[in-house]
This record gives structure tokens, C-alpha cells and sequence, in this order.
């Protein structure tokens, strides 16, 4: 007989093989997978209501937080990762982040998980109508990449993603070519994922909420294999996507945002 244990461990796998395999296909997407299941499997485990979402989005962050150095490494191997940029950017990414967590921490959930459904509608009309900024040839000013920065690490923290759906535009904007502005936004991925998982801990860390397998609002079970399906569905996921049209994946992955974020409203 199969015990319940044993199928929450399962749901997690199965998770982390989507997302990883998602985040292959396009590049993005793992934590917009990753908080809306969260959310439905703790809400099965009779975790109080109100502190769903913030367990949610901080798990998916210590998720993206291991993921994203596998992404990094990769591309570092290709010398696509812009090291500087990197740089410039993270020390608005990390205030960001951490208020971001800080933020989210203190919200009723059911307004966060109003937030996030809107913010996947976004994404996924985004996708479907394929819009990126026009390029300007301009250097990224420190002033410019300090509020920048802070925006895309407030808002990830809030939403529980590595921020790519906001720091390749960003780049774009400034004539870094898509491949180097996917490479270094998957390298600021990591402290976003790193700090905003650290404040939404220490935020939650005296609360009793997640039982015995959680510091505060994090998980350590769903960490772990989530964490670890993701690492191994990535690469699949990347093959895949040479063998199938563009237009496809955007439309798969559009539906897919949309129907997690309705059940979520509608949850």
C-alpha cells in the first residue's frame, strides 16, 4: 500500500522533472511551476491557510537557488555569462531580494496568491505575443542598474522565480545580444533565489508552521526532491527543445501559465 509519504515524494519529483524540463525548453519557467503545485500539495498536507503561499514561493526559491548554478556553469563553459553586468546588478538584486521576502512575509496570503496568478497571466500573454524591447545602445549606469536591479529582485522574491522573465528584457534593452542576457540572468538568479530565500527564513524561522521538515516557511523534504529532479529533466528538456518549433513550446507553456494561474484564483 502506498503511503502518503511516499506520494508527496513522488508529487515533488514529479515537480522538479517539470520544472527542470520547462526551464530546458525555454529558459524560464521553473518557479512558475514550482509555487502554484507547492501550494496545492501543502494546502493537501492541512497547513494553515494563511502561510500557503509564503511556504510556496520560499521553497521554490531554495529550489532555484541550487538549479540556477548548474544553469550558470553551463553557460559559463560557453563564456556567455557577463560577469560584469553580473556584478553591477547584485547589489540592487540583493536588497531587493531580501525586502522582497521581508515584504511577502507580512501579506495575507490570498492576496500574494493573487499577485502571482496575475503575474503568470502576464508571462504567458507575453509569450504568446513574443514581444521583446527594442535594443539601445547604451551602457547600463550604476544609478540605472542599482533600480533595476532592485526591482527585479523585489518582485522575483515576491513571486518565487529566478527573475529571468524580467532580467532578459532587461539586458535586451541594452544591446546585450539574447544569448548573453539569458546566460547572465541565469547567473543573477542565484542571489535572488539565495537572499530571498534567506529572508523569507528568517521572517518565519520562530512561527510554528511546516512540521518537522521545514525551517520556517521552507520545506526541506520538497527542497530536496524537487531540487534534484530538476537538476537531472533540465538537460532533457534543452535537447527537446531543438527537435520542436518555437511557436509551440510558447503556446504549450502560455496554456500551461494560464490554467496554473485560474485554478489558483479559483482555488
Amino acid at each position: 500500500m502506498i503511503t502518503p509519504d511516499l506520494i508527496e515524494i513522488g508529487a515533488y519529483i514529479l515537480t522538479g522533472a517539470c520544472a527542470g524540463f520547462a526551464a530546458g525548453l525555454l529558459g524560464v519557467g521553473g518557479g512558475l511551476i514550482i509555487v502554484p503545485v507547492l501550494f496545492f500539495i501543502f494546502a493537501t498536507q492541512g497547513h494553515e491557510s494563511q502561510y500557503l503561499m509564503q511556504m510556496a514561493l520560499a521553497t521554490s526559491l531554495a529550489t532555484i537557488a541550487f538549479t540556477s548554478i548548474s544553469s550558470t556553469l553551463a553557460h559559463h563553459k560557453k563564456q556567455a555569462v557577463l560577469w560584469p553586468v553580473v556584478f553591477i546588478l547584485s547589489p540592487g538584486i540583493v536588497i531587493g531580494a531580501w525586502f522582497g521576502g521581508m515584504f511577502a512575509s507580512k501579506v495575507n496570503s490570498e492576496y500574494l496568491k493573487i499577485f502571482f496568478s496575475v503575474f503568470e497571466f502576464a508571462v504567458a500573454i507575453n509569450l504568446l505575443l513574443k514581444k521583446q524591447p527594442a535594443q539601445h545602445n547604451v551602457a547600463i549606469k550604476k544609478t540605472v542598474a542599482a533600480a533595476g536591479g532592485t526591482v527585479i529582485g523585489f518582485v522575483s522574491s515576491i513571486v518565487g522565480i529566478g527573475g529571468g522573465t524580467m532580467t532578459v528584457p532587461f539586458l535586451h534593452w541594452f544591446n546585450i545580444s539574447m544569448r548573453n542576457a539569458v546566460a547572465t540572468s541565469a547567473a543573477c538568479g542565484f542571489p535572488i533565489a539565495l537572499i530571498g530565500t534567506l529572508s523569507y527564513v528568517y521572517a518565519s524561522y520562530r512561527l510554528p508552521v511546516g512540521g518537522s521538515h521545514a525551517v520556517g516557511y521552507l520545506q526541506l523534504d520538497a527542497l530536496l526532491f524537487i531540487a534534484a529532479s530538476s537538476f537531472m529533466f533540465a538537460p532533457l528538456g534543452a535537447k527537446v527543445a531543438h527537435s520542436i518549433s518555437e511557436k509551440s513550446l510558447r503556446l504549450s507553456f502560455a496554456l500551461l501559465l494560464f490554467t496554473l494561474g485560474s485554478i489558483m484564483l479559483l482555488k
